[in-house]
């Protein structure tokens, strides 16, 4: 009876969870407030205890591991029902001593607050925001006065209270502070994270566990796998490269800068998505987004950025606009690339106008509309880009060392730029376009070395170090997630056809010639250093990304999906020589991976990291649950596989179960980087914004995913998941959950993780 209830119970809190995320999104209602939410939670904690004290558990670690949940069940009550938070907003040169607490009331300090300063940060040369900070003066009840500073991820505790910087007054002379004081909930919750780091750990090695248990099963030594890879027996490399689009007819010869001249313009840096890069990688994006890939037939994205720029009417007749599939592509019967001109017709203007009106005013955000949005933002860019607006190639560093960079058309301070750098910088374009309709190059060279020296001269500490440069440009050159997708995949697909061919061949032979086959296999060997070198290509790219950026590249979905390949290729590397069957895992998983990053929605422009991400825990949290998902991933393909095996009937009921095996040598780790993840993430949040959990979409799914692979290792309550079958199923069908956690609170949710 008690483990039905705690079943029931536990199923009832994952269908309460998952709905909940939805309703919030739909009308903003928080099931997570109720009573009956708290109450639900308490039930399954108190029949959970009970039905653990009568399992009469010996292990300890096993113990510790429950343990740690009921501490951290515990702690979140206690700041349920104990703890206060608010917001207080003061001025510079104004005191407090009370904030509001969310329900509207006001509270009173233990001390007197005084904002001294509030400064933002910049990063130099750009209006990205490097950090916020606030600078108070606190004077408790016996007089003594304390100086701090307030900023993103940078807390103030004082007598039990503690301070976050939340949000500043546009004019930047009054501050935002988010207040929490949780005496009771923080340190028994954290005691709780301790036991579970301890406990999850301690699964992992101890020797009597079951992990190590699966590890010893003779069944891992076997080798005897069977791989049919069902889904990937509909596709072709050539759909995968998404080349299906009809081919435009592109123009034989456009009127374009030569190579070299693009290509020194290129060179040029300017102000570019709140950082400083050369005009190449502008150009890149520009083209990319126009296009759909990173040249138009023979010419290099700088030519087409050199070619809207001086020859704009003939570039505006070319079909360089993609229109992907969808509603406005069907409804106007319009083809897989439109030119400029075809959105503005004589008597009528803008086609697409009266529909973005209705996207942005009128609020209509069907399908039809969205690609409306997609498209304008597509044209807009070209005009933009024509009448200089994004050509930020000027920096003007005043007598304070504050730098800004403008473009041709930009109002430019009269008081910091003298009237001869103001008339430079206004008329060099109209000089550069004479000297291209001239057709005389040479001059636009030598228009374009003043540029450089202008900007070396003005662009003061703005600039990027010569190495950053250079670094970037290498990066520009080389599609690394296009390549290795490519060659990821074939890879994969070859090695699969090896292993099929060598397990059916294997099948006929005696148990000494298979022995003396597993010494033969050579064919390995190269697959494995071909596996190294994509390894080592990917690490070349997550490293140019790093030096680049400055940060650690991990903080949007395109750099996660690298990331995700990254792990999965160094799992597959360490574990090799133990199950060479990961060769194929880790081919067709990290080229899997890197596609989606190819393909997708995902944008890999490079750059400036939020101040509030800019955190040492963050860095850890993203790799950690990174590598969770890349392991979970494998024992989804090792399910898939065994379902397939049982489907086409290749297999038998050992090699199902020495899926299972492989499969579980996966699940432990998984379950133990994911839940490390998971509460380091809430330490993290607590540090950032005061809360340890929110309820936010991707902390409640990610909670979700835990709760749901965890019960695969309960084969003592639940002795169904002794059977392979049974198992295969249930891990295949969990990974719904990761791609909710991933995608779907991206795309659908929304909610503060969903730059993830």
């Amino acid at each position: 009876m008690l483990k039905k209830a705690t079943i029931i119970l536990y199923c009832v809190v994952v269908v309460v969870m998952a709905i909940a995320t939805f309703v919030e999104h739909a009308n903003g209602f928080r099931l997570y407030d109720e009573w009956w939410f708290t109450v639900l939670w308490a039930l399954l904690t108190a029949v959970a205890i009970v039905y653990f004290l009568k399992q009469k558990v010996s292990k300890l670690f096993v113990v510790v591991l429950h343990l740690s949940f009921v501490f951290i069940l515990f702690g979140a009550f206690l700041t349920h029902v104990s703890a206060r938070q608010g917001a207080l907003h003061v001025r510079v040169g104004e005191q407090t001593s009370q904030y509001m607490t969310q329900d509207g009331h006001l509270h009173k300090l233990p001390f007197t607050l005084t904002l001294d300063s509030f400064n933002v940060i910049y990063h130099k040369g750009t209006t990205a925001a490097a950090d916020y900070e606030s600078h108070l003066l606190l004077t408790n009840a016996e007089g003594l006065n304390r100086s701090v500073t307030v900023s993103m991820n940078n807390i103030c505790s004082q007598n039990g209270v503690r301070l976050y910087q939340a949000s500043y007054d546009d004019d930047g002379r009054g501050t935002v502070l988010s207040v929490n004081s949780d005496p009771w909930g923080i340190p028994v919750t954290y005691t709780g994270y301790a036991l579970l780091f301890l406990a999850l750990v301690w699964m992992l090695i101890d020797p009597k566990g079951q992990y190590h248990q699966v590890l010893r099963s003779p069944l891992l030594k076997k080798g005897a796998f069977i791989l049919i890879m069902l889904f990937g027996m509909n596709g072709n490399m050539q759909a995968i490269n998404d080349t299906t689009q009809t081919k435009n007819e592109i123009t034989e010869e456009l009127h374009v800068l030569p190579k070299e001249t693009a290509e020194h313009f290129g060179q040029l840096q300017m102000l570019y998505n709140n950082r400083i890069c050369p005009v190449e990688t502008y150009a890149l994006d520009f083209t990319k987004k126009l296009y759909g890939k990173r040249h138009y037939g023979k010419y290099t994205a700088l030519q087409v950025l050199t070619g809207f720029i001086f020859y704009g009417d003939e570039w505006s007749q070319e079909p360089i606009v993609r229109i992907k599939s969808g509603e406005l592509k069907d409804a106007r019967q319009l083809p897989d690339y439109c030119s400029v001109n075809q959105f503005f017709t004589p008597g009528v203007g803008y086609v697409l106008g009266p529909y973005v009106q209705e996207y942005y005013r009128g609020g209509q955000h069907d399908g039809f509309h969205k690609q409306v949005a997609k498209v304008d933002d597509q044209l807009m860019m070209v005009m933009d880009l024509r009448q200089g607006k994004p050509l930020k190639l000027f920096p003007c560093t005043d007598q304070q060392g504050e730098t800004t960079w403008y473009s041709p058309i930009d109002n430019i301070d009269t008081v910091s730029v003298s009237e001869d750098e103001r008339k430079y910088i206004n008329e060099i374009f109209t000089l550069i376009y004479s000297e291209v309709r001239e057709g005389n190059f040479e001059e636009v060279d030598n228009y374009i070395d003043l540029m450089e020296r202008h900007q070396q001269k003005n662009g003061g500490l703005t600039l990027p170090s010569s190495t950053v440069t250079k670094v970037e440009h290498l990066y520009n050159a080389i599609p690394f997630a296009t390549i290795l997708f490519m060659i990821n995949l074939t890879l994969g697909f070859i090695s699969l056809g090896i292993f099929i061919f060598r397990m059916a061949r294997q099948e006929k032979e005696t148990d000494r010639q298979q022995e003396s086959s597993k010494r033969t296999d050579w064919f390995l060997l190269p697959l494995y250093g071909l596996l190294m070198c994509s390894f080592i290509a990917l690490t070349y790219c997550e490293t140019l990304r790093w030096i680049v950026s400055g940060t650690i590249p991990m903080s949007n979905g395109y750099e996660t999906m690298l990331l995700m390949a990254w792990f999965i290729q160094l799992i597959t590397l360490l574990l090799y020589h133990r199950f060479r069957i990961l060769l194929t895992f880790g081919f067709l998983l990290s080229g899997f991976f890197l596609l989606v990053s190819h393909i997708s929605q995902m944008d890999p422009q490079i750059g400036r990291l939020m101040p509030v991400l800019n955190s040492p825990l963050l860095t850890i949290h993203v790799s950690i649950i990174m590598m969770s998902f890349a392991l979970l991933s494998l024992t989804f393909f090792c399910g898939l596989t065994a379902l397939g095996l049982r489907l086409f009937k290749k297999g038998g009921d050992e090699t199902i179960a020495a899926l299972g095996m492989l499969s579980r040598v996966f699940l432990y780790p998984a379950l133990t980087t994911l839940g490390l993840g998971i509460f380091i993430g809430a330490i993290w949040a607590n540090i950032s914004w005061g809360t340890y959990w929110s309820w936010d979409p991707k902390e409640v799914w990610a909670l979700i995913t835990f709760m749901v692979y965890a019960v695969v290792v309960h084969t003592q309550s639940l002795p169904v998941f002794r059977k392979p079958l049974a198992y295969h199923i249930y891990v295949t069908l969990a990974f719904l959950t990761i791609l909710m956690t991933y995608f779907g609170v991206n795309y659908i949710l929304g909610g503060m993780h969903s730059y993830a």
